[in-house]
């Protein structure tokens, strides 16, 4: 597992700074007893903002994310003008209300709330209202539809971008969060982006793709094509700097296509069962397929070492777990 070291942080915060990207996601909130500044993660609000650069760009924003409802409100501060004015929050699926409840929670105490159910696919259609009436009921800043296994595809994105779209206030903007299991997350983009609409639309991106498994929409992409596409103003040299200072980690394959990550995608289902089946297990990527393709549903999207043992056993890998003995 890599980490940065500060100095990379902060000259990365600092390139970004100057590139005009709009919104800059600064790491994640967490409660540990750890030290863990080193991944980008902060214990509070408080802390993380202190990674705001002086001179930003007048257009942006900074935001942190929370990883799910687990910090309790009362110890998060009011929104001030020297905290993130923007909050990401990964709405769990195990703890739907509860996730909806503290997002509204982090709205009233001020901050830019932006909602995002992981694997939206995953969602019913009451549950999709769930998210719509809850979003609107909080005037949370942005709801997003989210591609956690990277198997949706441009007709998946229509559709909820117009669900989405009929529901929510106007001022409410739509997001998409891609992920390149099949290498799509460009391309459906740009499905989004040719919505006829007068909402606003956020993406999210990362430089060099970084993200877990197979990665996410890569910033230097997007940005040169809104660039030449929408008249955007980003500055691709900084862009480019980011890239240089991550280029080390990428060559370490952290993240970033790969049949191992392409299965699960192909198969619906969660993309660490994969991984541990290969990269532990040592399983071949035929037997990989045949394993996901016929998953029971109760494990689809629940990847725990224990649902990867019974998966062993049910499809005649059991002497695998042996040898682990």
């Amino acid at each position: 597992t890599a980490k940065f070291d500060a100095e990379i942080l902060d000259n990365i915060i600092g390139e970004l700074s100057k590139s005009n990207i709009d919104i800059v996601e600064l790491g994640s909130v967490e409660i540990t007893a750890d030290d863990r500044r080193g991944f980008a993660i902060y214990q509070d609000i408080e802390s993380i903002s202190r990674k705001i650069p002086v001179n930003k760009a007048a257009n942006q924003m900074y935001a942190a994310l929370y990883r799910g409802p687990d910090t309790p409100l009362a110890e998060i501060p009011d929104w001030t003008p020297d905290l993130c004015e923007a909050v990401r929050v990964i709405i769990r699926y195990s703890e739907l209300q509860k996730s909806l409840d503290f997002c509204a929670g982090l709205a009233s105490k001020g901050y830019k709330v932006f909602v995002q159910p992981m694997l939206t696919m995953r969602y019913t259609e009451a549950e999709i209202d769930l998210l719509i009436d809850a979003a609107d009921a909080m005037n949370a800043y942005a709801l997003y539809f989210v591609d956690s296994y990277g198997y949706m595809q441009a007709q998946n994105i229509v559709d909820f971008f117009k669900r989405y779209d009929a529901g929510l206030k106007a001022q409410i903007r739509i997001g998409f969060h891609a992920h390149n299991n099949m290498n799509l997350a460009f391309a459906n983009v740009i499905a989004l982006l040719q919505q006829q609409t007068e909402r606003n639309i956020i993406v999210d991106s990362c430089c060099l793709g970084m993200g877990q498994g197979a990665g996410n929409l890569q910033t230097e992409i997007i940005a040169d094509y809104l660039n030449s596409e929408y008249g955007k103003n980003y500055s691709y040299p900084a862009i480019l700097q980011v890239c240089s200072m991550l280029e080390s980690l990428y060559a370490q394959n952290l993240w970033g296509y790969s049949v191992t990550t392409l299965l699960p995608a192909l198969r619906k289902s969660a993309y660490k069962y994969s991984i541990v089946l290969h990269n532990k297990y040592g399983l071949a990527y035929s037997d990989i397929n045949r394993i996901l393709a016929n998953i029971p549903e109760e494990l689809r999207h629940r990847y725990t070492p224990e649902n990867t043992e019974k998966l062993l056993q049910q499809f005649g890998y059991g002497d695998l777990l042996k040898t682990e003995a």
